[in-house]
């Protein structure tokens, strides 16, 4: 639906009585706060809502939801505001905008935290650091919790502690027909197992309790640049390595291109370089002796690995990766196979601007030791994780550049299963949704989506289609 048709719809009568219901604002076309107030992280999605809705708590998110579905509209739920696939806007529908909702109640006897939709994990991070805990979070602190953690949520803690979906123990649900459900291992069990990487298919989150556990607030992290002539040899030196590290190390490889930073020589400033990233989660000695093989992969260009805050981690590569700019990901489980990498190092060679990369994640360890069918994430056994990322500051050409993406996961996932991880996933079509899952997995989503939200008001998302409309 247009604007021009969504407001042939919504009289100034109607939108008054949804704010008058209220405690937090709306924003319309034509209003001061317009522009800012539809605009996302990803400018590759510029979409004009009919409406903005920023709710100031759960009540604002039931209203909501009663409106959109009362008057037949789109509805895009925003969190962080980072989805990759623009589902936190749309054009002529209502946004359901959780941003300014970002209380957070941390039991540190319990090891528990109770947050609201609207943080990113550099707001929660803030709060749960205070008391040396932490919970696996996202690699640039501006991302938003919800999001992340109902697509499953890849972190530097994702081999100590698993996913940010392994560590929900509740979830309270605004659901399609204006209900608040409470979801866990007692309440509404098969909703739980959804919310862990079914993504946002199933209602709006409007709280998020985690388990916690010790980290930091000192770790051993950073990175180590090598030269991307010797890309070949350090991903498969650091593939060898991944089979013995302890689950207190995750890393990951990085083919991009230099920046012109300071600590870099001037001379490799805008060549391509091979970067080791990681994080050692456990005390600092042992971190030093678990790093040191990391560091003899090539011939070093620059070693930025020791000892860091926790948050001076999590918030590492924030500065590489502000809004405005377009984006484009999409993603494969793979093994690191001696032709997987050589398909790796010639990608590299091809990037179509200097913030295109492809990232390589390890995973295993206590990500590895989840049952398949305890979550709807249930990519278990994957070795690896890779993301193709097509960035750029300007939109001349991105349509280009996302096809370089979309053709190197191809060739990527010849080496894998098929399988894409849905928050490192730019397109929404049906075939590479039902692709991201287990054919029994997707079929029991569908089961959840036809109980909670049978009409498919929540579609803009990695959609779970209910049965109806199919």
């Amino acid at each position: 639906m247009s604007i021009d048709m969504a407001r042939g719809v919504l009289g100034d009568a109607t939108i008054g009585e949804l704010e008058a219901a209220l405690r937090g604002e709306v924003v319309r076309p034509g209003d001061p706060s317009y522009d800012e107030a539809r605009a996302i992280w990803n400018a590759a999605h510029d979409r004009k809502p009919a409406l903005v809705v920023r709710c100031a708590g759960t009540a604002d998110v039931i209203r909501a939801v009663e409106f959109a579905r009362s008057q037949d509209l789109p509805v895009a739920v925003r969190g962080g505001a980072h989805s990759i696939a623009g589902f936190s806007t749309c054009d002529g529908g209502i946004v359901i905008d959780l941003s300014a909702m970002k209380g957070a109640r941390v039991d540190p006897e319990r090891r528990r935290v109770v947050a609201q939709p609207g943080m990113t994990w550099g707001d929660l991070d803030h709060e749960t650091q205070a008391f040396g805990l932490a919970v696996t979070g996202g690699l640039v602190s501006t991302t938003g919790i919800s999001g992340f953690t109902l697509g499953g949520g890849v972190g530097w803690l994702v081999r100590r502690h698993g996913l940010a979906s392994d560590n929900l123990v509740a979830a309270d649900v605004v659901t399609a027909d204006g209900r608040l459900v409470h979801a866990s291992a007692e309440e509404n069990p098969d909703l739980f197992w959804a919310l862990r990487g079914g993504g946002g298919n199933f209602g709006v989150v409007t709280s998020l309790e985690y388990e916690l556990h010790p980290v930091g607030p000192q770790v051993l992290a950073g990175l180590i640049f090598y030269p991307a002539a010797e890309a070949r040899q350090v991903i498969t030196r650091w593939r060898d390595l991944t089979a013995e590290m302890p689950d207190e190390l995750t890393t990951l490889v990085n083919l991009t291109t230099a920046p012109p930073l300071p600590f870099l020589p001037e001379e490799v400033h805008g060549t391509r370089v091979v970067v080791v990233a990681g994080m050692y989660s456990g005390t600092i000695e042992a971190g030093e002796a678990a790093v040191r093989p990391l560091r003899t992969l090539g011939t070093p260009i620059a070693d930025l690995m020791g000892p860091m805050p926790y948050v001076g981690m999590q918030s590492l590569l924030d500065p590489l990766w502000t809004p405005g700019a377009h984006n484009y990901f999409t993603s494969a489980f793979i093994e690191a196979s001696d032709t997987a990498i050589d398909a790796l190092t010639r990608l590299h060679l091809t990037t179509p601007t200097p913030s295109s990369e492809l990232h390589l994640h390890q995973l295993g360890g206590a990500f590895g030791r989840i049952p398949a069918d305890a979550t709807a994430f249930s990519q278990r056994d994957a070795g690896f994780l890779c993301n193709v990322i097509a960035r750029s500051p300007e939109p001349t050409g991105f349509d280009e550049h996302a096809e370089w993406a979309r053709g190197g996961r191809e060739e990527i996932a010849r080496h894998g299963r098929g399988a894409a991880y849905v928050n490192f996933t730019g397109d929404a079509t049906e075939d590479k949704v039902r692709a991201s899952y287990p054919g029994a997995v997707y079929d029991r989503l569908v089961q959840v989506k036809d109980k909670y939200d049978p009409t498919n008001l929540f579609r803009l998302n990695q959609n779970i289609r209910p049965s109806s409309a199919s």
